[in-house]
């Protein structure tokens, strides 16, 4: 399979190793697409996954719900990203968040169980694997330090510079959720840097 969406899949996965053609071939064949529609889950809270997907169009957010029924936004997840309940998966634990779609969007999903034969393959796969599990380290380090470091505006520049298209494409409550501040406080924000 040559289309788009899985051109997109393995132009990103080259970018941590050279992937020979049989490889490309097997990949393609564990992976499959799923249309989800604005406001349809990937994963709900309290299910135990089985998949992990890649975004080619669309937009996810990643969130908990507490006690109290309020909404904290772990992430974002635009299109070339890969998303999943890492540690449910790994664990066969319900998760602890749901994932949903924010806007009509495109995955291409596999089986984690048939994901994980394949990188037990050839050696490419062990490599990515090893580059791709440190950027999720580095990625929720970050995150980390910019909740505890950061004030808001400052967390708030950091969101533009690491999503710079989402801030017309997400309502301004979900990234004021992502950014642990109110509404108001995030309008007051947006005023200093888009002055009317």
């Amino acid at each position: 399979m040559s289309t788009p969406a899985y051109l997109q899949l393995n132009t990103v996965l080259q970018n941590f190793a050279e992937i020979p053609a049989d490889e490309i071939q097997k990949l393609n064949q564990t992976f499959y697409p799923l249309p989800l529609t604005a406001g349809e889950f990937f994963i709900q809270a309290g299910d135990i996954p089985w998949q992990i997907g890649f975004v080619i169009s669309g937009i996810l957010r990643l969130y908990y719900v507490n006690s109290s029924g309020t909404e904290f936004i772990k992430s974002f997840c635009p299109e070339k990203h890969f998303v999943a309940a890492y540690s449910a998966l790994i664990l066969k634990q319900p998760a602890q968040f749901s994932i949903e779609a924010l806007e009509d969007s495109l995955l291409l999903v596999a089986d984690y169980d048939k994901f994980t034969q394949l990188c037990a393959g050839h050696s490419c796969w062990q490599t990515i694997k090893h580059k791709f599990l440190e950027a999720l380290y580095l990625k929720k380090e970050k995150r980390e330090a910019e909740l505890l470091l950061d004030d808001a505006t400052t967390r708030y520049q950091k969101f533009l510079a690491e999503y710079p298209h989402l801030d017309h494409r997400v309502k301004q409550y979900h990234i004021a959720s992502y950014l642990g501040i109110s509404p108001v406080s995030l309008s007051r924000i947006r005023k200093n840097f888009h002055p009317d």
